[in-house]
């Protein structure tokens, strides 16, 4: 039986990744299950002779209805296209001229973030890239 839908993302850098995501999608860090107050205190409870020394940084929707976001460190980097990514939708009635105001100014604040417009669909989408080169769409 199906709980929730997590979607994890492996990088060279979580830190960097969870700041980016927690920008871009208002996102924030995923506390620690109880009774532990810290993610390092909930990672001690495992065995670490199989620790690989990789790190990662997990997220979460406030509002609890988007998925969680999981940033896995990996020793080897992105080789492709994504075969998964993740659309932004901005919000907000309008004509087709606001909306595509609010897709630009939302792609300019990401760009400030870190990201990097790759392909503009003009009055629909942009596609981008977070710090790291996973594609994502602005829509």
């Amino acid at each position: 039986m199906l709980t929730r839908v997590d979607l994890t993302l492996d990088c060279a850098d979580p830190d960097v990744l969870a700041d980016f995501w927690k920008t871009a999608a208002g996102y924030v860090d995923e506390p620690p299950l109880p009774p532990f107050t810290t993610r390092e205190q909930w990672l001690a409870q495992f065995d670490d002779e199989d620790d690989d020394g990789m790190g990662g940084a997990w997220l979460h929707d406030p509002t609890g209805i988007a998925p969680r976001l999981c940033l896995l460190q990996v020793p080897e980097p992105k080789t492709a296209k994504n075969r998964l990514h993740l659309d932004l939708r901005v919000s907000g009635d309008g004509t087709p001229e606001q909306k595509w105001s609010r897709i630009t100014d939302e792609v300019a604040r990401l760009t400030a973030a870190g990201a990097v417009a790759l392909h503009e669909f003009t009055g629909h989408h942009v596609v981008m890239a977070d710090p790291e080169g996973n594609e994502f769409c602005v829509a």
